[in-house]
């Protein structure tokens, strides 16, 4: 299983998860799509609270990846780091979760 930093949870965006069905908010099934998800197959975002209480996403690969490329474009542009000379840790986890979506 893969599991993502806090870092990287902030700009990946997940989704409200009162919008969610209940094998979604508990991990079972992928957060953005329907595939039902196993400790291989599953990337880890987390134990959560809000509203609903205590939720643990996770994400298939696929779809895990398509979020990272997404919040990747929207990272970079506004990082001073990823502009300058000093590696930045959001991004170096990013690639790495869109190359696990590859690695299916």
């Amino acid at each position: 299983m893969t599991t993502v930093v806090p870092e990287v949870l902030a700009v990946l965006t997940l989704p409200d998860p009162e919008s969610l069905t209940d094998a979604q908010r508990r991990g079972a099934v992928c957060l953005w799509g329907s595939e039902r998800l196993t400790a291989e197959t599953a990337v880890d975002l987390g134990e959560h609270t809000g509203p609903i209480g205590r939720w643990w996403p996770r994400a298939c690969r696929e779809h895990a990846s398509q979020r990272a490329q997404r919040a990747l474009l929207d990272h970079a542009p506004a990082c001073d780091d990823c502009r300058g000379p000093a590696e930045c840790e959001v991004t170096l986890a990013l690639y790495r979760l869109i190359r696990a979506g590859w690695e299916r």
